[in-house]
């Protein structure tokens, strides 16, 4: 055999070799972190149900609280001016199905649903 002059075989061979070598374990690590964060979402999604139903019962709260300091209650008024001190506003309730909208006139026809 002669020292000399050696194709290019063996050199690509063996860069081939390790790009595909490369490329399988970058998508071994991508399959693995891709289940993980399945099983992180699908670990949240009770903790997100049990924040939405707190966060409808709050705000049910909050919307009763604000009532009843529009209607007079002296407490009610209370707790609403120190949450407003706290910069905490209480919103208006939403309308009861069937009410009219705030500012419509009286007897108005709602517009139809699309």
């Amino acid at each position: 055999m002669s020292d000399g002059n050696q194709g290019p075989f063996l050199p690509l061979m063996l860069l081939a070799i390790a790009v595909i070598g490369w490329s399988g374990f970058q998508t071994s690590q991508l399959v693995i972190e891709r289940s993980s964060l399945r099983e992180a979402i699908s670990n949240q999604e009770v903790q997100m149900d049990q924040s939405a139903r707190l966060r409808e019962r709050l705000q049910s709260l909050a919307n009763r609280v604000a009532l009843l300091a529009r209607s007079g209650n002296a407490n009610a008024t209370i707790v609403v001016e120190e949450l407003r001190k706290r910069g905490i506003t209480l919103g208006d309730p939403p309308p009861a199905p069937g009410a009219a909208a705030p500012g419509a006139a009286p007897g108005a026809a709602t517009p139809p649903q699309r």
